[in-house]
């Protein structure tokens, strides 16, 4: 993807446009879907590795069986997106209506890409039995990320915040990237795509 500056560009910190981090998320979900970089599916911790890092973006690959699920959370001062390569996420949204505030889900089946500019809160889950791979891009890098709960008034309320270059911060993330034809399903066990 070619950055190109414009005065446009008031979306955050970075160059890049909401519409672009989606769009690198669906390039890079084409990719996963053509076998070029190894899947690995955790039951215990949602897997994660990061395809690539430049100085505007982060990009990475996640796996999720049924009911791993991120904590309610935003990314700090970094733009977002992902985009759902297999199976199908529930993101639960914060969100402000006339209505009132309050949780939202919304169902991402596999192709779909969102984008979530600064001070986005969300939570992702995987409810189904079926597992799920995502790809997330983060702009500028991801450098922490806030994490909420919603009060006995249902009010959001941020109950810390953590220093990171991890959208999986808690869990286990490999540190170099495999590449490769194959998917990996468990340890030692590789299943032909």
């Amino acid at each position: 993807m070619t950055i190109t500056e414009s005065p446009a560009r008031s979306y955050g910190p970075t160059p890049l446009t909401l519409d672009e981090l989606v769009e690198l998320t669906r390039e890079t979900a084409r990719e996963v879907r053509a076998g070029l970089h190894e899947i690995h599916f955790d039951a215990e911790h949602r897997w994660s590795v990061r395809l690539r890092s430049d100085t505007y973006a982060d990009v990475w690959l996640i796996t999720w069986t049924r009911d791993q699920s991120t904590t309610l959370h935003d990314h700090a001062g970094s733009l977002g997106a992902l985009t759902v390569v297999d199976g199908a996420l529930t993101e639960r949204v914060w969100r402000v209506t006339p209505e009132g505030a309050g949780l939202r889900d919304r169902r991402l089946e596999a192709g779909r890409g969102v984008a979530f500019p600064v001070g986005y809160v969300h939570d992702v889950v995987n409810t189904s039995a079926t597992p799920a791979v995502s790809v997330h891009a983060y702009s500028p890098p991801l450098t922490a990320m806030s994490y909420y709960r919603v009060d006995e008034a249902g009010a959001l309320r941020r109950t810390h915040s953590v220093l990171t270059h991890d959208p999986e911060p808690d869990v286990p993330t490999l540190t170099e990237v495999p590449t490769g034809p194959r998917r990996t399903d468990a340890p030692g066990e590789a299943v032909d795509r």
